[in-house]
């Protein structure tokens, strides 16, 4: 039976009305005609220069692994930007509302923000920087690099892919469009029972959470069962477990927990939504229920989570520092056991969250033990990664400033969060802003890591590098805003500004709020920064292009591909002989060898179903949002109908002919002896040392 609704409903519209949209508001109406008009330009430019045609046969279709990872990395950006906004906005709001004297204005006793909208900003930085934008971006970097580091030509599951990244797609969409439609869910990014039930939050706001993180956790779990399946099954003929890169490792370990705990999230997102649309009171203790219930399995969710973020962002570091230092990475079987050891002990710590809620002096000891163990496998990577660098041939060009940034970040983090696994200093600085600073230094490890990562892997996928002395700027200023920002916000911790202040009535406090709105001011240079960065590297792209070695150091198989990768990745599948396969090729003098033979190869077709199905997922969400019902339906049934017709219909694919990849291969090394200025060498056949193997013949294409 269907809960009864406030503020009345309709057959046709559910609970949408011309009542919910802002537009009295004085900061989202402007917004929003901002970003019609914004998307009026970049269609009528799309349409001026005719590249409709481009956009669908090449991107909003594709199933190819390289292009798939780059539009989840241009969600994560585009994310991450807005909640830098969000971000923005907090911090100018505690640091305008500070005292009772503090003015206020749109509406607001105090500030800019009413506390109903302050809360919902919060909410939603939160959510938006953990789930879409960290995410996506990790994603995309594992979509993009694991298939080449275990030298296969795509993902296991191409079409799959194709789907995570467009339902992906319509979780932020759902929450994007929150900001004019609706409410945003206003109770902090994971909610807490029983305030998200109906009668304490009787908008739409809660709904909106409930199906974005919904998408999201779907979406994240196709990409964990694809990446999972291509580490498994699609490595390279000689690439044993031992063998493979310390990035897939982090990946593999990282999806385990994705396919593991993200379940786990839609359980509880169920049963919210199972009480706020039927009734059921799972989690109102007046009615039967149990809060804790709640907390307990989302949390269980929750920490396995952090490392789902934070282990990708070690194997980037992992690939960063031995190119930069002309050195193995320092420990290779320690590092393996360490990862694996992280995503094992990430399911014992999921308690330390709620420490001061009376679980017991016994159970919060066992998981304040369990917590700092988790900071032993971590010392373990920090330790090899100082020993990779130390007597190293160090190259400090900007994508190693990030991956140092990132590692002086780890040791912050890691730190303070040691001290919030006592129990005992878990109660005195329990939900103030040090818990807050711990957790955002944790998360600036992966920010850190991903840019260090763009720098490093762009001009593999684009074929020229980005410019070093605008990166360089960025990473200056966005590590003095990092300091200004977070210094602070770790002493007003100690001194007990608890956070989601709307008003901030110490006014002792004061300076420090100036100093981190100061930060934010940083920040934002260095964002600008970005996109100088960005016209910069694409104006002068010409005269930074690059061979298939980008740095002349690289160790890993992907550095063995040509420069932008070809769809196909390898025209004849590499023979692995060593972990550095690259480094090994380098050493013994056969890093130029090229194949004396082509064989067909089989690749799969576009489609168009995967971003329809994304479409209707995000209608889906929408409807439920709003209680629409018939479009519940309709959505629903789609879905339904398109996936059968898929699946009877499947995807044949094409074949590439050996006589194609030979024309192309020949194009793409004359491409790389005039950027290199030397042709190479005559190509030979695979056997070139002792019993070592460049090649092996391919015959995927007789499978």
């Amino acid at each position: 039976m269907l809960v009864d609704l406030p503020g009345g409903w309709s057959p046709l519209l559910g609970r949408l009305a011309w009542s919910q949209i802002p537009y009295a508001n004085p900061i989202l109406a402007p917004l929003f005609v901002a970003v019609v008009i914004g998307a009026i330009i970049v269609l009528g430019l799309i349409t001026y220069y005719g590249k409709w045609t481009y956009l669908w046969k090449e991107w909003l279709t594709t199933v190819d692994h390289k292009k798939l990872g780059v539009m989840y990395i241009i969600i994560g950006l585009v994310m991450l930007f807005r909640g830098f906004i969000d971000g923005l906005m907090i911090r100018t709001q505690q640091v305008w509302a500070v005292g009772p004297h503090s003015s206020g204005v749109f509406g607001s006793l105090h500030g800019y923000l009413t506390p109903f909208h302050f809360g919902q900003v919060y909410s939603a930085h939160g959510l938006i920087m953990i789930l879409l934008a960290a995410t996506p971006l990790l994603v995309g970097f594992m979509n993009i690099i694991v298939p080449i580091q275990v030298g296969a030509r795509d993902m296991a599951y191409p079409y799959l892919n194709a789907l995570g990244l467009w339902i992906t797609a319509a979780a932020a969409a759902l929450i994007m469009i929150s900001l004019f439609v609706g409410d945003f869910a206003h109770n902090g990014w994971f909610e807490y029972a029983p305030i998200f039930e109906m009668q304490y939050s009787p908008g739409v706001g809660v709904d909106y959470w409930i199906w974005t993180l919904q998408l999201v956790a779907l979406g994240t779990t196709l990409g964990g069962i694809n990446i999972l399946a291509t580490i498994i099954k699609m490595r390279a003929p000689g690439m044993s477990w031992g063998k493979l890169p310390i990035f897939v490792w982090a990946s593999l370990s990282a999806n385990v927990i994705a396919l593991t705990s993200f379940p786990a999230l839609q359980v509880a997102l169920g049963l919210v939504a199972a009480d706020r649309y039927l009734g059921a009171h799972f989690f109102t203790a007046g009615m039967g229920g149990n809060l804790m219930l709640y907390t307990n399995l989302f949390w269980i969710w929750g920490h396995p989570e952090v490392y789902f973020v934070i282990l990708p962002a070690f194997g980037m570091m992992s690939e960063i520092f031995p190119t930069f230092s002309e050195k193995p990475l320092f420990g290779y079987i320690t590092m393996v056991l360490a990862s694996m050891a992280i995503a094992g002990v990430s399911w014992l710590v999921w308690l330390h969250h709620f420490f001061t809620m009376g679980a017991g002096p016994y159970v919060n000891t066992a998981f304040s033990v369990a917590t700092m163990l988790v900071g032993i496998p971590t010392g373990v990577k920090v330790f090899n990664w100082a020993f990779t660098m130390y007597r190293g041939r160090l190259t400090f060009n900007a994508a190693m400033l990030w991956a140092i940034g990132a590692l002086f970040l780890l040791l912050i983090g890691g730190m303070t969060g040691m001290m919030l696994a006592i129990p005992a200093i878990n109660y005195m600085v329990h939900n103030s802003v040090f818990v807050v600073a711990h957790f955002h230094s944790m998360l600036l490890v992966i920010v850190y890591a991903i840019f260090g990562s763009v720098l490093y892997w762009f001009p593999k996928v684009f074929g020229f590098k980005l410019d070093e002395f605008w990166a360089k700027t960025m990473f200056w200023l966005f590590s003095a805003g990092t300091a200004l920002v977070f210094v602070p916000m770790y002493m007003l911790g100690f001194m007990g500004m608890t956070r989601r202040l709307e008003y901030v009535f110490n006014t002792g406090w004061q300076s420090y709020l100036d100093v981190m709105e100061f930060g934010i001011v940083v920040y934002t240079l260095s964002v600008l920064a970005f996109f100088i960065l960005l016209y910069v590297s694409v104006r002068d792209h010409a005269k930074n292009r690059v061979g298939a070695d980008a740095w002349g150091t690289s160790r890993s198989l992907e550095w063995m591909t040509h420069s932008p990768v070809p769809f196909y990745n390898f025209a004849v599948l590499p023979h692995v002989n060593e972990r550095d396969e690259l480094a090994w090729r380098r050493q013994n003098g056969i890093d130029n060898v090229r194949p004396d033979h082509y064989d067909d190869i089989h690749m799969p077709n576009n489609t168009g179903v995967a971003i329809i199905l994304g479409g209707l997922t995000f209608v889906l969400g929408f409807a439920l949002t709003w209680r629409i019902w018939w479009l519940c339906i309709v959505s629903l049934l789609a879905i339904i109908v398109l996936m059968i017709i898929r699946s009877f219909k499947g995807d044949p694919g094409y074949i590439v002919t050996g006589a194609e990849l030979q024309r192309m291969e020949e194009e793409a090394y004359r491409r790389e002896a005039q950027i290199a200025g030397s042709h190479h060498s005559h190509p030979v056949s695979g056997g070139v040392v002792g019993n070592a193997m460049a090649y092996q013949r391919d015959d995927s294409s007789k499978r």
